[in-house]
């Protein structure tokens, strides 16, 4: 586990901070394409900072996962602030594929929830010893706790608006978008680390690192035909 810790803080790091810096940059510059990324870096952060939290033993840099946490929370806030969505709307065009990256995104909602739930109804069972916690020194998953309480369900509703031609749909799905790519390949880099840390370990495989890696380049794809139909220039 301190292994896979460690891979989530190269990634954060070496890919997370690069593209948070440069997407308010560009931001700053009058690009929303880079507002969508910068909202994108800001829930990668989010989401990790929780795993920092509630994943790892009380330590001397529990105060900067705090404020991490702290401030995307707030950042989330401000960058959404910061958009007109009703230019923002405008800035689609006709022939942008909603309901085609709606469906993939409701698809990889869906398989995530299938393989999170396959671990957490089984443990209802056997709530003392569940099998997901096995091997990893923790009382409960934060992955399971944010994903199924908040993350999933948003984006599920997300692709929803989005499939209607609601904006906030559009707002949130290109945001996450952004967030899966960096953080498949953060999993592909923690779970790499983790296998190497421990090869004996049952919850870090150096096999997972290629599926996630794939998963992420796959990513590139519904990124790229919504960042191509999402017009730049103007003011926002």
């Amino acid at each position: 586990m301190n292994g896979s810790a460690r891979g989530t803080a190269l990634v954060m790091l070496v890919g997370g901070l690069p593209l948070l810096g440069i997407s308010m940059y560009l931001s700053s510059r009058g690009s929303i394409r880079a507002r969508v990324a910068w909202l994108g870096a800001v829930a990668y952060f989010l989401y990790n900072s929780v795993m920092f939290i509630l994943g790892t033993p009380f330590n001397e840099l529990y105060l900067v996962y705090e404020a991490m946490f702290c401030l995307s929370i707030w950042s989330t806030v401000l960058v959404i602030r910061t958009i007109d969505l009703d230019s923002f709307r405008r800035r689609f065009l006709s022939a942008f594929p909603a309901r085609a990256i709606a469906v993939y995104m409701l698809v990889i909602v869906g398989l995530n929830s299938f393989v999170w739930l396959s671990g957490v109804i089984p443990g209802l069972f056997d709530a003392s010893n569940p099998a997901f916690l096995k091997g990893t020194g923790l009382t409960s998953l934060p992955t399971y706790d944010q994903d199924l309480a908040f993350w999933l369900p948003l984006i599920a509703v997300a692709a929803i608006w989005m499939w209607r031609g609601q904006v906030w749909g559009h707002l949130i799905v290109g945001a996450t978008l952004v967030y899966w790519i960096v953080e498949g390949i953060g999993v592909a880099v923690d779970q790499w680390m983790g296998s190497a840390a421990d090869p004996a370990s049952t919850v870090a495989s150096a096999a997972m690192t290629p599926v996630f890696l794939a998963l992420a380049v796959i990513g590139l794809v519904p990124l790229f035909f919504y960042l191509r139909n999402l017009e730049e220039g103007g003011e926002l």
